[in-house]
């Protein structure tokens, strides 16, 4: 409650004015916060205006020093509350820059920890080309192999019709039987069967490898 007579109100005034300062030196050592020491200027202030009123009830005499003093308490206060708002800036940008800092740090984390699963990607898939070019080569090994058999079993088959016909200028010659000329054209179809097996079973292979 507002009180009655501006002797009893200034004594109040001036001891805020005073906790003010002493406030602002603990915001300066950082052992207190800019906010509590505006809350205690806000209350000055306040105090301040009741004064004002409370002049008006002086004698025309006493107005005039009533009034310097309150302006010399206002004058005071908005010292301190530039001080305090100096300071408060300086904190708040301190503040800042220690979060940006932190900031900087995680992101300086999460990118080493981006590297450093990339670099194990980068060796997965390093590892992945180097068995699959095993695989081709696996590969193209069975399919050289497979080619150099199926080569083989043509020659083969080559030679066994050579021979099938040489045996038939014989036959004609020392008149061999009839079914002695089939079961020779029974075994060259055999041959014909091995060569599509041979055929078959390397195609498989190779499908399962390359799977």
């Amino acid at each position: 409650a507002a009180m009655t007579s501006i002797a009893e109100l200034f004594p109040k005034c001036r001891k805020l004015s005073y906790d003010s300062r002493q406030q602002l030196a603990q915001v300066q050592n950082g052992v207190l916060y800019p906010s509590e020491l505006f809350l205690s200027l806000d209350e000055l202030t306040r105090q301040l205006e009741i004064m004002d009123k409370l002049v008006l009830r002086e004698t025309p005499a006493q107005r005039e020093v009533w009034r310097r003093k309150i302006q010399e308490l206002r004058e005071d206060g908005v010292a301190i509350r530039r001080q305090g708002e100096h300071y408060d800036r300086i904190v708040n940008t301190n503040v800042r820059h220690q979060k940006e800092r932190d900031q900087l740090l995680t992101r300086r984390r999460q990118r080493k920890q981006y590297s450093g699963a990339e670099e194990q990607d980068l060796s997965n898939l390093a590892d992945e080309a180097q068995s699959w070019q095993q695989s081709n080569y696996m590969v193209n090994d069975l399919i050289g192999q497979g080619e150099a058999q199926l080569a083989g079993l043509v020659e083969q088959r080559g030679r066994l019709g050579g021979i099938t016909r040489f045996m038939g200028q014989i036959g004609d010659s020392l008149n061999i039987s009839n079914s002695t000329m089939k079961i020779i054209e029974r075994r060259d179809v055999t041959d014909a069967y091995f060569v599509l097996g041979g055929c078959v079973i390397t195609c498989i292979v190779i499908y399962f490898v390359w799977l």
